[in-house]
């Protein structure tokens, strides 16, 4: 079963869950800022996104801007991203499925239909 962190305050978060409850699609959900994804889970969706680790982060977010995310991302370790990403969901890309074999960040209706069904 996929698991799906979100951020309940987000709209696109929302309409996610609505679109996997619509479809009959069973699923586990975690709230993304209080229970970000762990480093394996990153590591393991990061693999299944095609390896380009800025897909994994809320680059619109605030904190990625306080951070400075921009500069700092590219000269990163997999290893450092993975862990800062783990400690601070608001730096994940919301929502984030990872089950089943899929990783999905972000939401998008047609994507997520011919990933998961």
């Amino acid at each position: 079963m996929p698991t799906v962190y979100v951020y309940l305050k987000c709209s696109t978060c929302r309409d996610a869950l609505k679109w996997l409850n619509d479809h009959g699609i069973a699923h586990q959900v975690k709230a993304i800022r209080e229970t970000p994804p762990s480093p394996a889970e990153l590591k393991s969706a990061l693999h299944l996104l095609g390896g380009d680790i800025r897909k994994l982060f809320n680059s619109s977010g605030i904190d990625y801007r306080a951070l400075g995310m921009k500069d700092k991302l590219p000269a990163m370790s997999e290893a450092d991203a993975f862990e800062l990403l783990s400690k601070n969901g608001n730096l994940v890309k919301r929502p984030f499925l990872l089950g089943n074999g899929v990783a999905l960040v972000g939401f998008k209706p047609e994507i997520w239909m011919n990933s998961l069904l």
